[in-house]
């Protein structure tokens, strides 16, 4: 029976979902956070570091929405400043540097919208993360763990896979927007998400997932899921030459 897609969005959005921190306390060990853009700033909506995944050497980013209500307020709610995806995009090229493979954990509504992002170049910090991780020269796999919103989620998804917990979305703006946008009523919320196919079923079909993982109602399973597809994925491409890693990266995109 197919789900219907305002029941995932709301599952999505569930506060007691698995989070990127839980991730990376439970399956990497000795992780070591890395802070700073090397421009002047640190957005705390992004966590990133270095840790042993299996005893293999990795990088490890995730945009964090925090606990309490003032860890929420100071994170923006899990919506990266530009500071955050330079940080990001710092961590990436690192990574590659190391020949570390990178794994990005997602769960934000978007980009921080406000205006201190626009004035220090929310746009093109996003394009630049675009550009440059298109062509990193290190395996890049991305989990959406609950929303994948906008260009925001898009700037930690560009690598070789992406691969979605069943009761995720990923999408170009909110069902809300998209609601407002399109019949200038939000409430209509439902209606628009059944529209823009934006559960993990439409798009593995459309090919812009490589994969669903199951998301049980126990965090341990859950996170067992997630450790045996990243061993998995990570191992088949770290059997890939730099050439094939990259090319097949560039004909993901391009069938786009």
């Amino acid at each position: 029976m197919k789900r219907q897609a305002g029941q995932v969005v709301a599952a999505a959005r569930d506060l007691h979902k698995v989070t990127g921190p839980e991730i990376i306390h439970s399956l990497i060990n000795h992780f070591t956070e890395l802070h700073g853009d090397r421009l002047g700033e640190d957005d705390p909506a992004i966590i990133g570091g270095i840790g042993l995944f299996h005893d293999l050497p990795v990088t490890v980013i995730t945009t964090d929405r925090g606990q309490s209500a003032a860890e929420r307020i100071a994170k923006h709610f899990g919506c990266p400043t530009p500071a955050g995806y330079r940080k990001s995009l710092r961590l990436i090229k690192q990574a590659a540097k190391f020949h570390r493979p990178v794994i990005c954990l997602v769960n934000t509504p978007g980009a921080y919208p406000g205006q201190s992002a626009e004035e220090h170049g929310q746009g093109a910090a996003i394009a630049q993360n675009l550009l440059e991780i298109s062509q990193v020269p290190t395996p890049i796999i991305t989990i959406i763990l609950g929303e994948g919103g906008s260009g925001g989620a898009l700037a930690l998804a560009c690598g070789d896979q992406i691969w979605m917990l069943e009761n995720s979305t990923y999408s170009i703006l909110s069902p809300e927007g998209f609601a407002s946008i399109l019949w200038k009523d939000s409430s209509r919320a439902d209606e628009a998400a059944a529209i823009m196919q934006l559960i993990p079923e439409d798009l593995l079909r459309k090919k812009v997932i490589d994969g669903i993982i199951e998301e049980p109602t126990d965090h341990a399973a859950v996170l067992s899921n997630i450790d045996k597809i990243l061993q998995q994925e990570i191992s088949y491409l770290q059997k890939l030459s730099t050439t094939d890693l990259l090319r097949q990266r560039h004909d993901r995109y391009r069938q786009f």
